[in-house]
């Protein structure tokens, strides 16, 4: 069977987002034909080019110019200026945004000394905030967040003047996720961005008289005639509620077009989470089939369906008028009715979806990473590592080993169905995508890293530092460089971190939530303040960028638990635990751990809103009582964060960032100070039975300190080191290295094992370039 896979816009711009590469790696393990859309990136170009902003302000000119007279008129000089300004300057936005892109690919160096000094080059209202917050005549090197301003810039003119829902991520993403009705949301997907620009995408892409499908040979092609009878399947992903309405129109669109020859399928994130229930008949003009979670099973039934029927065997078909049996976790919609899915699924299916999970590697044949632009936006660098980057995109484990959190969908696939993946398989095909596609950074997209599969392919990454295997010694292999969720947890201490920074790991984000112990337990987050603490130090002192979430508004909130929990943030940030962190206000979902203990009795205190009359289409979020008194929390907080993560005003005591009356911390000033100095004593302990444990050299090659041979030295964490230690100590420790052959490791660890004398001596080297696991 033919499959299509389409990514709506709009997500994220500096990389693809993976479920096509998921799927498409899925479909062809099934003997599929399979070609995967980016429209995302697609239409981004289809409005930030020379003749996308050609369009844009023929459509907007003199509307623009009617706002600015109005703005006027109210007094709003800023914003009379800002729109005139845009259109006086039209041409040279035109006659830029392609370089401006293009410096963003890597590509233009010469053109960014033009694009900074260059009096003809257009400017706007972010870029000037930036320039003038800098301090400091802006270099060569401010360009590219001058080139990311800009775009910035030019999305806050199509807000103001063309379509108010424009975003350059997730597109309209507040009609879908507010309290809408199908009907109200049907109303909005004629958008502007949608029926001038997106629509001419579409056009463009199903222009010919085929769609076209790579073949099965090398170079042979193979295609869906636009007209005549064979039907081929599509996958539409909405992974965030910003790119529903887009694959809404992209869904009619193709109905339009192809007719019933097309079985239109959605699935994501938002799906699995907001569309659980949906039963909206409507949605028989758009689609054929919901798929949720992982989709393996489901697709996989659907295809031995589609042959069955094929084949004229027994298996109802899935897109006639007749009756049609249930699909596991498909829910399919007829003009007459809605078919729901059979979450159970049989033994047969589960385990094909189980194997696929831990085997499957994702597919990005059809991806051309140099088209992504990197976006800088904001210096803190763990911040600028999000955008700043065409990472790949795949994970080590499906769900989360714990899914337990009181606010986690606990009961949905995505965090419940835990499964590791075949690490080894994994790392050595991720490794091949890099090479052929010259991009060495991945950005794990876990819900949380397992420990021990991190550990796997850090080692396996820090083996490929020599040359490459049956290549005759010859190439030297590239080690890949990434980072994701963890949980801030015991297991890593000081020199597992150190392990995975020097196989690759570069930074890792968390959930702190509620940072203060009784919190902690409230959440059911099962780890506490002094693990918190011992992973963000390992973590940093191993080079390890630390990002935090951070959660409000609970249920059960109080003002003195906020103040508490931001008193001990600002302690982390003080300690240089942390490098970013992020507020979330708390939203009470249906599939949460705390609603389903809330069903079965318990928290009386949570006085859940249940929707009554208005027809909810996206229902998974709930309100509940009492949750608007901490709206006026969020400003104080993200101004106070916004200043910790830049290196400013930590020592300012947290109350003063409020303007009504807050409560004074309770929790003690030198909370995390203490919490690092226990961390500190656990680092130092002397490790036990040294022989039996796991040791790894990270340091560089012992060499002579002068011509005293009991004295060795090496470089490590960019020091140089010196330890009196017996000559053949060098060779031993460099038999250690994770890329060391099985050969010299077993031979230097057989030699530790004979000699307490030797055992003794690596204690001392703990810390200095020796790992002990």
């Amino acid at each position: 069977m033919k499959v299509l896979l389409i990514q709506p816009p709009l997500v994220q711009l500096n990389s693809p987002y993976p479920s096509g590469a998921y799927l498409s790696a899925f479909f062809k393990e099934m003997g599929c034909q399979v070609r995967w859309l980016d429209l995302s990136i697609s239409l981004f170009y289809k409005i930030f080019s020379s003749k996308g902003l050609q369009k844009l302000f023929a459509l907007t000119s003199e509307k623009a110019l009617q706002l600015a007279d109005k703005a006027e008129r109210a007094g709003d000089e800023g914003t009379s200026f800002n729109l005139r300004r845009y259109v006086s300057s039209a041409d040279s936005w035109i006659n830029w945004i392609d370089t401006i892109t293009g410096i963003l690919r890597g590509a233009s160096r010469e053109k960014e000394h033009e694009f900074l000094f260059s009096p003809y080059a257009p400017r706007g209202n972010r870029m000037e905030n930036f320039i003038g917050g800098l301090g400091r005549e802006p270099t060569v090197d401010d360009v590219r967040f001058l080139c990311s301003y800009a775009l910035a810039d030019l999305a806050d003119y199509i807000t103001a003047v063309f379509d108010e829902n424009f975003s350059l991520v997730r597109y309209a993403e507040s009609l879908t996720v507010d309290e809408s009705s199908f009907s109200d949301i049907e109303k909005k997907v004629d958008s502007p961005v949608m029926k001038e620009f997106y629509r001419e995408l579409l056009e463009e892409a199903f222009a010919s008289e085929s769609v076209v499908f790579p073949g099965t040979g090398e170079s042979s092609q193979v295609a869906v005639p636009s007209s005549g009878g064979e039907k081929f399947l599509v996958g539409i992903s909405v992974p965030f509620a910003g790119t529903f309405m887009s694959a809404l129109y992209t869904a009619r669109f193709i109905k339009q077009k192809f007719g019933s020859r097309a079985y239109v399928v959605l699935g994501g994130g938002f799906v699995n989470t907001e569309l659980r229930e949906v039963s909206e008949p409507r949605l028989y003009n758009y689609i054929d089939a919901i798929s949720y979670d992982r989709g393996y099973g489901g697709f996989y039934e659907f295809l031995k369906r589609v042959e069955g029927d094929a084949a004229g065997g027994v298996v109802p078909p899935v897109s006639s008028g007749a009756p049609s049996a249930p699909i596991y976790k498909f829910r399919q919609f007829f003009s007459d009715r809605v078919i729901e899915p059979d979450w159970s699924g049989s033994k047969e299916t589960l385990e094909i979806e189980n194997n696929f999970t831990r085997e499957i590697v994702p597919d990005f044949s059809d991806i051309d990473f140099s088209l992504y632009p990197r976006l800088c936006d904001d210096k803190n660098p763990m911040q600028r590592m999000w955008s700043d980057g065409a990472w790949i995109k795949a994970y080590l484990a499906h769900g989360c080993y714990w899914h337990k959190c009181a606010f986690c969908d606990t009961q949905l696939d995505y965090v419940c169905g835990y499964q590791m993946t075949d690490v080894e398989k994994l790392y050595q095909r991720l490794a091949e995508t890099a090479r052929q596609k010259q991009v060495y950074g991945l950005h794990f997209v876990d819900e949380a890293l397992p420990p021990t599969a991190l550990k796997k392919f850090a080692l396996l990454n820090a083996g490929v530092s020599g040359t490459a295997a049956g290549e005759g010694g010859s190439a030297i292999r590239q080690p890949l460089y990434y980072w994701g969720n963890v949980r801030f947890e015991k297991s890593f201490t000081y020199d597992l971190a150190a392990l995975l920074s020097y196989g690759g790991l570069g930074g890792v984000s968390a959930g702190l939530e509620v940072a203060t112990g009784d919190g902690l337990k409230n959440i059911n987050k099962g780890t506490d303040i002094d693990s918190i603490v011992s992973a963000c130090a390992a973590f940093k002192e191993n080079g390890i960028l630390v990002h935090a979430y951070m959660i409000y508004g609970f249920w059960n909130d109080t003002a003195q638990n906020i103040i508490n929990s931001m008193e001990t943030l600002r302690q982390f940030f003080a300690s240089g635990l942390l490098d970013s962190a992020f507020w979330h206000k708390f939203i009470l979902t249906k599939n949460s751990r705390v609603m389903e203990e809330w069903n079965k009795g318990f928290h009386p205190e949570l006085k859940p809103i249940f929707p009554q009359g208005k027809s909810i289409f996206a229902g998974n979020c709930l309100h509940f009582e009492g949750e608007r008194r901490f709206a006026k929390w969020g400003a104080a907080l993200d101004n106070a964060l916004t200043a910790w993560m830049h290196g400013k005003k930590l020592e300012m005591p947290v109350r003063k960032w409020f303007d009504f009356e807050v409560p004074n911390p309770s929790v003690p000033k030198d909370l995390i100070e203490r919490a690092i100095e226990r961390y500190e004593k656990r680092k130092s302990a002397p490790a036990k039975e040294i022989a039996s444990r796991e040791l790894y050299w990270l340091g560089s090659k012992p060499v002579l300190a002068g011509k005293n041979p009991s004295r060795l030295t090496w470089f490590y964490m960019q020091e140089m080191l010196e330890e009196k230690l017996p000559l053949e100590t060098s060779a031993i420790l460099w038999s250690l290295r994770p890329a060391a052959s099985q050969e010299e490791r077993t031979a230097a660890l057989s030699g530790i094992k004979k000699s307490p004398d030797l055992q003794k001596s690596l204690q001392k080297l703990r810390g200095s370039g020796l790992v002990i696991l």
